[in-house]
């Protein structure tokens, strides 16, 4: 049974996303762990993930239809109340007798008379919506600084795209990781004999992936519990990895120009997978930006004293702001003017910078970009060695 066709079995299926959603929004908690840990019947589980997906991220969108008719800010629960019966009503095109009747009776009693009233007159309301942001339900500096990078045309798009559930797919091997993920793994493209660094590895999805190949594969993460991950994750997957290591990716404990490929996929602000993340629209901000562009130099840094003279160092991140993508692609430029950037010619990848990305909209997936460099087959003057120190 669609959301859309829920009738009565349902009707207690507001109550319980109402209080998941509060959980969300007021202690800070991430909407798939929320759900994850939650015991959700199973005639309404499929409704009540979709209502807390959907609202978490409408909730701007929703928000603004509400307070047309509100005029004094109600209770937090009865706010996530009036979001779900809007939800309903205009993203979900459920009959509105269904949708007012069903959260009016989730509401506690001293409410419906309120959520009855309200939900009646948003479900006549015509959206006028004050702008692309308000409509699409994200921050108005995520919006501009998109605009700003990929045109508005080519932003909206990803935009709304990442408004509609996430598609899962999974590998032969039964791992479930995003289309655009696994391309990225595809252009590492480790051969028989080479030693590959996956050097922000957790949870290990790349890592597997290239672990099912020719190459000898090493993976590392800064964080103890997610190196464990990855070593948990080759178990379940078949994958056979040299090792998984905690180590913090800016000062690695592998000697120098050690590895064939170098593969940085970076932690970011993680702006091309909203879709899966419902909740992170509201959590990042521009300043996280920024902070994670210089995290991704460092680490870049990094691999570059990893790499052997004549080795590729691979960089990725899901995410499209500039900041993260071209202007990260300049610096290499410019601190490693003897790498040579690798053409991408996989047409499922658009050109960017010296590298390539992939949009949303272009095959629903993640947004992602990669950067290939191929580093000279002998070690130049003054290149940059562990820890920043010169080895010319």
């Amino acid at each position: 049974m669609s959301p859309s066709q829920s009738g009565p079995a349902s009707k207690n299926a507001r109550a319980v996303a109402a209080n998941l959603l509060d959980r969300i929004e007021r202690d800070g908690a991430y909407a798939n762990l929320v759900l994850a840990s939650a015991d959700l019947p199973d005639r309404d589980a499929g409704l009540i993930t979709e209502l807390v997906y959907g609202v978490t991220r409408m909730r701007r969108a929703l928000d603004h239809l509400i307070d047309g008719f509100v005029s004094d800010p109600p209770d937090l629960t009865t706010r996530n109340l009036l979001r779900i019966g809007a939800y309903q009503l205009h993203m979900l095109d459920t009959p509105a007798y269904a949708a007012v009747s069903e959260t009016v009776d989730a509401a506690p009693r001293r409410q419906r008379g309120f959520v009855n009233a309200v939900l009646r007159r948003v479900a006549d309301v015509e959206p006028a919506w004050p702008s692309d942001a308000v409509r699409l339900s994200y921050p108005d500096w995520l919006v501009e600084q998109l605009e700003a990078d990929l045109g508005a045309s080519e932003a909206h798009a990803a935009l709304e795209q990442m408004n509609q559930p996430a598609p899962v797919t999974a590998r032969p091997d039964g791992y479930v990781q995003d289309l655009a993920s696994q391309w990225v793994a595809e252009l590492v493209d480790p051969q028989p004999g080479e030693r590959v660094l996956d050097m922000c590895a957790g949870p290990g999805g790349k890592a597997t992936a290239l672990a099912g190949g020719p190459a000898m594969v090493v993976a590392a993460d800064h964080r103890k519990h997610r190196a464990t991950l990855v070593a948990a994750n080759a178990a379940k997957t078949g994958a056979s990895l040299a090792g998984a290591v905690a180590a913090d990716g800016r000062y690695p404990p592998f000697r120098p120009h050690s590895f064939d490929r170098v593969l940085v996929d970076a932690p970011c602000s993680g702006l091309g997978v909203l879709s899966r993340r419902a909740d992170a629209r509201w959590r990042v901000g521009p300043d996280d930006v920024e902070e994670l562009a210089r995290l991704q130099a460092e680490l870049l840094r990094a691999a570059f004293a990893l790499v052997r003279p004549g080795g590729v160092v691979i960089y990725s991140v899901c995410t499209m702001t500039a900041a993260e993508t071209a202007a990260i692609d300049e610096l290499v430029a410019q601190e490693h003017s003897e790498a040579e950037a690798i053409p991408i010619a996989d047409p499922r990848w658009r050109p960017h910078s010296r590298g390539a990305l992939v949009l949303p909209q272009d095959h629903n997936t993640d947004a992602m970009f990669i950067a290939q460099y191929k580093t000279p087959p002998t070690s130049p003057k003054g290149q940059f060695g562990k820890h920043g120190e010169s080895t010319g």
